[in-house]
């Protein structure tokens, strides 16, 4: 988790440090959609390893993007969605979209 004392000065590079790894951008893209159980993200993201899912959810609840809620029931359910903060990262995930689509029309 970053604390105030050790987010880097440029805010740009707190941003990377936040969201940074591929997993982390590719979790908030499916949890901007709706809210996600492990398994159903684990096998969305094709390639990621139960451990480093498991600890890009917790990085990421951390600092305050992700919420995790435990339904109580029998096997427990326990579902993934991006907090207000979480969702204030749409601008960007959209700025990201169209980016990466208007490369590939000029690539092709």
């Amino acid at each position: 988790m970053l604390t105030k004392e050790n987010m880097p000065a440029c805010p740009v590079a707190t941003t990377v440090a936040l969201i940074g790894s591929k997993w982390k951008l590719l979790i908030i893209r499916n949890l901007l959609t709706r809210p996600w159980r492990f398994n159903e993200l684990r096998r969305d993201l094709t390639g990621v390893s139960q451990k480093v899912l498991s600890d890009s959810l917790r990085s990421m609840e951390e600092d305050g993007l992700v919420v995790r809620t435990v339904y109580p029931e029998v096997p427990p359910h326990v579902e993934y969605s991006l907090s207000e903060l979480g969702k204030s990262l749409k601008p960007i995930m959209d700025a990201m979209e169209t980016w990466g689509a208007e490369y590939k029309k000029g690539r092709s």
